[in-house]
């Protein structure tokens, strides 16, 4: 029998509303892969985007928060959208250099705990921690002939001293759990451009520039599709396409779960940008 590796979860506000897809692929995949998500209870925002840029101490208080909350189940922590990821780690950092930090938390919010547990996207952990090795041991679907690239934008693997588990410039453990699934995974320049962010909602000309160049970069690749780890990135790629052919954006947890067969009609039908079409032409999905 496989033993099943616990963690802390952290899914984050974009999860539980625009994002729903990605937290169901995540849960259902990792349950496929011997990962189980304890939920953090009582979770609340971890402040992203606007509470860092506003005020230093509600940004790191409501960061903080979480951490207390996710210490209580002693195992490590799950984050699932990169912004969270940053927040959170962010946050550990600066209380472990920072003692005047720590007092005023102490103060503000009943700051408890040792922060001694490791705060890990969850992309780290299904590469590191279940490995492409075991991903291929249980594809029953393999993605054949689907040509993507995959996308990790700027918060997910920068800078490196914060996030530190993959190539800042050229990050790959995206690339290999794709190929893994079976994906044709193609070398582009854009995998780390900025798509805007939620500059989004102030600065939409910036943001649709931004998201054309990705597009342009992919589709000179001959991509068919995107594949991201991040929400916002997820929503930026899917509403400010331009053309008559856009492109699907998928979450890597989603192609993953198709490859190990898994139910996924349900996160594909949340798609604004449909991946039905692109899927039944590899003969990968029969819409139900």
């Amino acid at each position: 029998m496989e033993s099943t590796q616990r963690y802390a979860y952290y899914p984050g506000c974009a999860l539980e509303s625009t994002a729903e897809e990605y937290n169901r692929s995540i849960l259902e995949v990792g349950r496929a892969l011997g990962i189980e998500l304890v939920e953090i209870p009582d979770w609340s925002c971890c402040g992203a985007s606007s509470a860092h840029m506003t005020d230093y101490w509600l940004a790191h208080g409501l960061a903080a928060r979480n951490l207390v909350l996710a210490e209580k189940p002693g195992l490590d922590i799950a984050v699932a959208c990169p912004a969270c990821f940053q927040r959170l780690k962010s946050t550990q950092l600066e209380l472990s250099d920072n003692p005047e930090l720590e007092g005023k938390l102490r103060e503000l919010i009943g700051l408890t705990g040792e922060g001694k547990y490791e705060i890990r996207h969850i992309l780290d952990i299904i590469y590191h921690d279940v490995g492409v090795e075991r991903i291929k041991e249980k594809v029953v679907k393999p993605l054949e002939g689907l040509r993507v690239v995959g996308y990790y934008g700027c918060y997910l693997v920068r800078p490196r001293e914060l996030t530190g588990f993959d190539d800042p410039e050229n990050p790959q453990l995206m690339d290999r759990v794709l190929e893994a699934a079976g994906a044709e995974v193609l070398d582009w320049d854009g995998k780390v451009d900025c798509c805007g962010g939620s500059l989004s909602l102030s600065e939409r000309g910036v943001t649709a520039r931004l998201v054309a160049h990705i597009f342009e970069a992919a589709q000179a690749a001959g991509a068919e599709a995107l594949v991201t780890a991040c929400p916002l990135c997820q929503l930026n790629l899917e509403t400010r396409q331009e053309g008559d052919k856009p492109l699907p954006v998928f979450y890597f947890t989603e192609l993953l779960g198709l490859a190990l067969g898994l139910p996924t009609s349900s996160w594909f039908k949340k798609h604004l940008i449909s991946p039905w079409r692109l899927l039944k032409s590899h003969q990968l999905l029969v819409q139900s």
